[in-house]
């Protein structure tokens, strides 16, 4: 299991939300292009970025400032946030990232996960399956599209979805740990796949229960606020780099 920062981006700027709460933001310094490279210095395989403006507006909206970032970098990236549509995947792909993740479009459009999996592969496609109180939330957490969480994963799974980010809202950006009974939960549903756990990572001994949790398919975790705020850093987190 190893840790993949985040970059979590509102009108070109890197910000962190409160459990998905768009008004209660933090704005951090650096640009994305300058914090993506900070990471990749500190040992990162990968990075996350998240199109914040484009989830809302449910289309791409800082390629501008992805494309920055993915330039700036030799490692991959991954970006998630607005990707709706053949045409937003193929701008995702053109602004330098590796692969894209579908959140709500995946709950709303099946067919155009096919689609993706079919053009692109397995590879470069995961699906980000953001959950409150174990259903499925999307359009940028603002709304319960009243799918369970887990039922929605195996059925990706079973459509050859070959990789997920799991996030639960109510710890994401709160620092006090994630919900280590729910990933053990997802990550058991969709045993061929590939699991990466997201959100309530506040210092390094949470990422640490997450690997002792055992479970072959967690892959990696994300980790945003608590390296943004200094409560952990990637020197902490060496091992898992």
């Amino acid at each position: 299991m190893f840790v993949i920062p985040a970059i979590d981006i509102i009108d070109g700027k890197c910000v962190r939300l409160f459990r998905g709460d768009y008004a209660q933001k933090t704005v951090y310094p650096g640009s994305p292009e300058e914090v993506a490279a900070k990471w990749e210095k500190s040992g990162a395989r990968i990075i996350h970025l998240v199109d914040l403006d484009g989830a809302k507006a449910g289309k791409p909206v800082n390629l501008a400032a992805v494309k920055a970032a993915t330039g700036a970098v030799s490692i991959p990236c991954e970006l998630g946030g607005g990707i709706r549509t053949l045409a937003d995947a193929e701008a995702a792909f053109a602004a330098g990232v590796a692969r894209v993740i579908l959140g709500t479009v995946a709950c709303e459009n099946r067919p155009l996960v096919a689609d993706l999996l079919a053009r692109f592969g397995p590879e470069k496609v995961v699906v980000g399956i953001d959950a409150k109180d174990g259903k499925a939330a999307v359009k940028g957490w603002l709304e319960d599209s009243g799918m369970d969480a887990l039922e929605l994963a195996a059925g990706f799974a079973a459509m050859g979805v070959s990789r997920f980010i799991y996030t639960d809202i109510s710890r994401d950006g709160a620092l006090v740990g994630p919900n280590y009974a729910a990933m053990a939960a997802f990550c058991d549903r969709v045993p061929g796949a590939a699991v990466i756990a997201s959100g309530g990572v506040g210092e390094a001994s949470h990422v640490e229960t997450l690997a002792k949790l055992g479970k072959p398919n967690l892959e990696g975790v994300i980790v945003g606020k608590a390296l943004y705020d200094g409560k952990v850093s990637m020197d902490q987190l060496r091992e898992y780099c």
